[in-house]
């Protein structure tokens, strides 16, 4: 078994912890001196980054892998809806290349994270060197994306769901008996936009909620609307 895998129960008891701090102001979504995609441009949609959990009667997050595949399937056609919608001219990375750009996928993630935790939680943890501002990047890693597709933006998605299993769910009506609340699930995404010239996120959105389940795929349609809320795309 890969570490990954020993250590993504408890990466996902982080990210629950992480999704619930909340912003103390409102926060900049866009990267200074930009606010929307120009008209011609070309957009690389990048393999979504998804995993689900079944949450065990002691809240332990079990990796489910054929929930994780119905949910990247769904998650996908959902994407490909919403870019018909923006009237987006996009491309997507076939098999072979997606595979080698999983560490560029990985890295968002990692940046992603960061993003969360030090521009949209707690004001303590703002970062005195970003005055305020959207200022993240991925660095020349995407370079190989751009030489690969030509495209001038990419999309990153990175979600992670839990569910609660049937013992979890009877563990929480227990407690509640004595006033004691159990978490039932959690979902939490992320969105950015980055340019594929300099490897800087343009624009970011968080997801957080109690409800939802990607594993049918209006509720994935749900889950994609949400993430690219306020997408910046001219109408």
């Amino acid at each position: 078994m890969s570490i990954r895998k020993i250590l993504a129960p408890f990466a996902f008891l982080g990210f629950m912890l992480l999704a619930a701090i909340q912003p103390a102001q409102a926060v900049e979504q866009i990267a200074p001196g930009f606010s929307k995609i120009p008209k011609g441009s070309t957009v690389l949609i990048m393999p979504s980054d998804i995993e689900l959990y079944s949450l065990s009667a002691g809240g332990v997050a079990e990796p489910k892998a054929d929930w994780t595949e119905a949910a990247t399937r769904y998650f996908a056609k959902a994407l490909i809806e919403k870019k018909n919608k923006f009237g987006l001219n996009t491309v997507t990375l076939n098999a072979q290349d997606a595979d080698a750009s999983a560490e560029v996928n990985a890295l968002h993630g990692a940046v992603a994270q960061a993003i969360n935790l030090h521009h949209f939680s707690s004001s303590s943890l703002y970062l005195p060197t970003k005055a305020g501002a959207l200022d993240w990047s991925l660095g020349e890693s995407v370079q190989i994306l751009r030489e690969k597709t030509q495209a001038d933006y990419a999309i990153f998605t990175w979600v992670r769901d839990s569910y609660a299993s049937a013992e979890r769910k009877a563990a929480m009506i227990a407690m509640a008996l004595f006033g004691v609340g159990l978490n039932g699930g959690v979902q939490v995404g992320y969105a950015s936009l980055v340019d594929l010239r300099t490897g800087k996120v343009l624009w970011f959105n968080k997801l957080t909620s109690g409800t939802g389940d990607m594993r049918e795929l209006d509720m994935a349609r749900n889950t994609v609307d949400n993430l690219l809320d306020k997408f910046p795309v001219k109408p």
